[in-house]
């Protein structure tokens, strides 16, 4: 999955055959859209010579918003139609059986209470078409402002090598975004192990969910009962649904990072002027050479402005410690009952930190990279947490975001934990001051 947001980013073909274009050249007919070209007509003509929009015209009514999510879950469903299995009911019922056991386990090393309210096993295509709602919500803000820099930012001679089908960008733009969207939920649907890996709550509220398939696939490579596996995931899910079930802010804040991001996404016209004023000097931008126009693509890259490296930073810093409560969490209540905890534990720190679903999401998303570092970090203050101050303490620090840990404490977290204790030392010395103040 592309690291740049919404695909920006100059074209990897070959130059030598520019002018041989094979069958995946110019996925969306661009040359044909900016120049018009031999024959050039209506609207309705172009779509009928562009192989793509030939087959999804009827996807050109789509009015639903920057992102034409018709168009992401056919093309993820197409993705995945030849490898995705159903589910059997013997899958269903070890799921729902591992995932009881997990909330048993972690009563007893938490006072947050379970989440799960019912269990899903579902196959890849379900895990498309479940999850939609809440992509929606995630990523039609960020395409929206991505429009709006875009055509806010190109200059007037650009807009008008658009010609009549100015009026279409918008629904072009839909199709476009709809289509990296689809490719991408078909990759992560083939590897998604639960329905909080990426990092929020994905299924509907009180749902825990394995992907069977995936969870097969995954414990194949490890030396592992399979059992034992699906009860590790188990965990990670059922932990997870405990924070965002009881924790009721937090999955706004999780959100409203991603937005305030999505808010100062921004284009440099200036940038973009000087790279038209640079392609006229060479030769210009020839409306009939989709390499040409794609040359254009990396001044449309939006710049990260500060605000936005706050935002990412929350984000980053929010994710890390919810996953590093997960770890915690989950350790202490596998404990010596899991016998394999050690190896899958580090497994899955190896996933992340290779790129597991979480980073490439928002990478592709908004750019951010999930550090391991902070993972790490994260999970020392929550471990450290319990030690020191019990788990009660712990887990009281999610009552209120100005509890938790900053991106700063995370740097030094045992230092972090060492002053909740002086915190309350604190506070039990102003109680026991005589009312008229100490002496």
């Amino acid at each position: 999955m592309s690291d740049v947001p919404f695909g920006f980013g100059p074209s990897d073909r070959d130059p030598e055959r520019r002018d041989q274009p094979g069958p995946g050249d110019d996925p969306f007919g661009l040359g044909a859209l900016f120049g018009g070209g031999a024959g050039a007509g209506t609207p309705q003509e172009f779509l009928a010579k562009m192989p793509l929009f030939a087959e999804l015209q009827k996807l050109m009514n789509w009015s639903g918003g920057p992102v034409n999510w018709d168009l992401a879950r056919q093309g993820a469903i197409s993705a995945l139609a030849a490898g995705t299995q159903p589910v059997s009911d013997g899958e269903r019922t070890a799921i729902a059986e591992s995932l009881r056991l997990a909330d048993l386990w972690l009563d007893q090393v938490t006072d947050l209470p379970s989440g799960v309210e019912r269990t899903l096993a579902w196959s890849r295509v379900e895990w498309v078409e479940q999850t939609l709602p809440q992509w929606t919500r995630l990523i039609d803000p960020l395409a929206e402002r991505v429009v709006a820099a875009m055509t806010g930012a190109l200059p007037q001679e650009a807009m008008a090598m658009a010609g009549p089908l100015a009026g279409m960008m918008g629904q072009v733009g839909g199709l476009m975004f709809g289509a990296q969207v689809g490719q991408a939920f078909g990759r992560l649907a083939g590897e998604i192990l639960t329905g909080t890996e990426v990092g929020l709550p994905l299924a509907p509220d009180g749902a825990a969910v394995l992907v069977p398939q995936n969870v097969a696939d995954f414990a194949a490579g490890l030396d592992r009962p399979a059992d034992e596996v699906r009860l590790f995931l188990a965990l990670r899910e059922a932990a997870s649904l405990r924070l965002f079930a009881h924790v009721p802010w937090l999955r706004q804040q999780l959100h409203d990072a991603v937005h305030a991001y999505a808010r100062g996404i921004t284009v440099d016209r200036e940038a973009i002027e000087r790279g038209l004023s640079e392609a006229m000097g060479s030769g210009g931008i020839d409306p009939n050479d989709p390499e040409s126009l794609q040359r254009l693509l990396p001044m449309l890259e939006p710049e990260e402005t500060p605000e936005q490296q706050m935002a990412l930073r929350r984000l980053e810093t929010l994710l890390a410690l919810v996953e590093g409560w997960v770890d915690a969490v989950v350790a202490a209540a596998a404990g010596d009952r899991l016998p394999g905890h050690g190896a899958l534990a580090e497994t899955m720190r190896r996933r992340r930190a290779s790129g597991g679903p979480a980073e490439q999401t928002f990478a592709t998303l908004v750019g951010l990279q999930l550090r391991p570092r902070r993972l790490r970090d994260a999970a020392t203050v929550w471990g450290a947490m319990a030690q020191k101050h019990g788990t009660a303490e712990r887990d009281r620090l999610w009552s209120h975001p100005d509890l938790l840990p900053t991106s700063d404490d995370l740097d030094e977290p045992l230092d972090f934990v060492a002053r909740q204790g002086m915190d309350d030392e604190l506070r039990a010395l102003t109680d026991e001051e005589p009312e008229d103040g100490p002496s």
